[in-house]
């Protein structure tokens, strides 16, 4: 083969004296200065990619944080907004017992309909949703409960009426002698049936009416001596006997918190006292079950 095809590398001594030769043939040179060439470009273009990379990256930075924050902002908004609609199914049950034992009764035979079925979690809520399907439940949730709020409040404003007449405080404060029930007699320690109960006061007390209602007795009584008697309606009535002094008269009309009097020990009474009693229909019932606090 000719020199011509052939590159030639010498090695020589700082003296020009010659120490190696190498020969190549031409192909193989020009193939690895391609290879070299081709290298090169490919690194360069790698690096230059690398390096707008790394500067998008770097700009790209505080986006990545801020939708980090964001992310988490919204599955705390999700948190919240779940915890919003348990609270919102919970207001059912609150709404149910007011019902139950204010509203209307149920229709004949409805206790009686046949019923069956698997048993599942009431309203069950799905444990991945979107913060917009989380928030429609949620607004539809609050939608429902708004029309039974406010069918509450229908509900509730005739019931206060009646609330309103009940003897629910207590017409004066004090410890409880004797309560309401049989008992040993004072005089005699023969069991006897009381038909109030007896809270103990000092002499000179004052008296409140525990709602409102018509004075239909101001005066001396047998067994009570200085008595008021009050009419609340609906057939109920309440009794508050051994007063020192009256401070209505009879036909007066009084509210709840009118001064009707100080308790005393006047009448078939053993110390100072007020023996205060409820008639419904004229017959005694315990007191406690209209004492509210």
């Amino acid at each position: 083969m000719s020199r011509r095809q052939h590159f030639s590398l010498l090695v020589v001594r700082g003296d020009g004296t010659r120490v190696l030769r190498f020969n190549f043939p031409k192909r193989l040179v020009l193939i690895g200065l391609a290879i070299v060439v081709v290298t090169s470009a490919v690194v360069g273009v790698l690096l230059t990619d690398w390096l707008h990379l790394r500067r998008i990256t770097g700009e790209a930075r505080p986006y990545i944080e801020q939708v980090a924050e964001h992310r988490a902002a919204l599955d705390s908004v999700n948190r919240k907004v779940a915890e919003l609609r348990r609270e919102v199914s919970g207001w059912r049950d609150i709404h149910a017992r007011l019902f139950d034992a204010f509203g209307p009764e149920g229709t004949s035979g409805t206790r009686d309909k046949g019923m069956g079925g698997p048993s599942a979690p009431v309203d069950p809520v799905p444990r991945h949703l979107s913060p917009r399907d989380e928030l429609s439940r949620l607004a539809e949730g609050v939608g429902e409960e708004s029309q039974h709020l406010k069918a509450l409040d229908r509900l509730m404003a005739r019931a206060g009426k009646i609330l309103a007449i009940l003897p629910s405080r207590w017409p004066v404060r004090g410890s409880v002698n004797s309560e309401f029930g049989n008992r040993p007699s004072p005089w005699t320690k023969a069991t006897e049936f009381h038909s109030g109960m007896d809270i103990r006061v000092e002499r000179g007390s004052l008296v409140k009416a525990p709602a409102g209602g018509i004075v239909s007795f101001a005066g001396s009584h047998a067994e009570y001596g200085l008595t008021v008697i009050l009419e609340h309606g609906n057939d109920i009535r309440s009794v508050y006997g051994h007063l020192s002094k009256i401070g209505v008269t009879s036909g007066q009309r009084v509210d709840r918190g009118t001064e009707i009097g100080l308790t005393g020990n006047t009448g078939r009474s053993s110390g100072p006292h007020l023996h205060y009693e409820i008639l419904v229909k004229g017959q005694a019932v315990n007191p406690r079950a209209y004492l509210w606090d």
